[in-house]
């Protein structure tokens, strides 16, 4: 389902969540562009339970790159490992915004993180587990409310600013994550072959066919 909205935001339809069109994080050179947004839905004794809406900001200098898929289908789009890699390998920013639509422990946000995270990681170094130890930091034993926002803004291939915030666009950085693994990890979570928030890699998939119409 394509997200509708306002001209300055894009309204993610199964939320409700109003996501911005553009933005400026911290960290970051210059304004970032909403790219898609979706939703992410966790199952409990067989009954989905969303726990948050999710958007893609990118540098929109990033779309210049993208020219080989010019005029392909939503679905050649979604399905072409090779377009997403490109984007995650160009060094300019990337950034997830993450809003909570209810309210979640941190310590269960950071598990159900790590349970994504580590199995795509195929042998931990130390770098790794330093990057992972100092992300778990930033959630554990911090109430997540909803309504909460959590920005994962990579600046390039092996190096992500994670900022949280519980009033608004964020003014400061929380942390900042070094390693390769981690955050191609992260990325793979998201934009992957079997992706956590399917509704989110295809309003992506849709809004890169319109742009290279």
């Amino acid at each position: 389902m394509a997200a509708v909205g306002s001209a300055e935001y894009t309204e993610e339809p199964t939320t409700n969540v109003k996501f911005q069109r553009s933005l400026n994080l911290p960290g970051c050179s210059g304004s970032l562009s909403l790219l898609g947004t979706g939703y992410r839905e966790k199952v409990f004794a067989i009954i989905g339970v969303k726990v948050y809406a999710v958007g893609l900001y990118v540098n929109p200098s990033i779309l210049s790159k993208l020219n080989a898929w010019k005029g392909q289908s939503t679905s050649e789009i979604q399905e072409s490992p090779s377009l997403f890699n490109l984007i995650f390998q160009s060094p300019l920013e990337k950034s997830l915004q993450i809003v909570l639509v209810r309210d979640v422990d941190g310590k269960t946000f950071w598990d159900a993180f790590d349970d994504a995270i580590s199995p795509r990681i195929k042998a931990l170094t130390s770098i790794d587990e330093s990057a992972l130890s100092t992300f778990r930091s930033i959630f554990q034993g911090r109430p997540l409310k909803k309504g909460t926002f959590i920005f994962l803004t990579w600046l390039d291939s092996s190096k992500m600013l994670v900022c949280v915030s519980s009033d608004g666009l964020p003014s400061n950085v929380d942390a900042t994550i070094e390693s390769g693994n981690v955050t191609l990890a992260l990325f793979d979570v998201f934009f992957g072959n079997a992706p956590v928030s399917p509704s989110l890699k295809d309003s992506v998939a849709m809004g890169l066919t319109t742009i290279l119409k």
